[in-house]
């Protein structure tokens, strides 16, 4: 991920309420995104169920911005097949979100809110020697400006 990119990744989770975002190192910027998506997917969820459509609209538009400040954020040169793959991914969840948000589908968004946990847990999982800068793992932010 460039410095501009982790940048749009930093202004995305402000804009959903984060705080400490600005902070963050890139890994925990990655996993509050993850968590932030979620967060607003069960949101969503709860207004579709309540028949809000004003606030599903808001919540679900939250989650596709989270997506594609993840998706924004991978360095598919360096990355390779993960890298490619969790871009490949995220477009699927974006577009699942789409047909979501037109159909007020909670299993749709259900769907997207495991994959993201999936991608949450794993990237969890990452033993945190590897977290260290010059030791990126494929789907990671540079610490390169652009």
């Amino acid at each position: 991920m460039s410095y501009a990119a982790m940048h749009k990744g930093i202004n995305q989770y402000q804009q959903v309420g984060a705080a400490g975002a600005a902070f963050a190192d890139p890994h925990r910027l990655i996993e509050m995104l993850l968590n932030g998506g979620i967060d607003r997917l069960a949101q969503a969820r709860g207004a579709v169920l309540r028949g809000d459509r004003p606030a599903k609209v808001k919540l679900i538009g939250k989650a596709l911005d989270i997506i594609g400040g993840l998706r924004g954020g991978l360095d598919l040169e360096r990355g390779g097949e993960i890298a490619r793959n969790l871009d490949e991914l995220y477009d699927y969840m974006q577009r699942r979100l789409v047909t979501a948000n037109a159909r007020d589908d909670v299993e749709i968004l259900d769907e997207v809110s495991r994959l993201l946990a999936e991608i949450r847990d794993g990237w969890q999982a990452i033993p945190p020697e590897a977290r260290k800068p010059g030791k990126e793992t494929p789907a990671t932010p540079s610490q390169q400006p652009e």
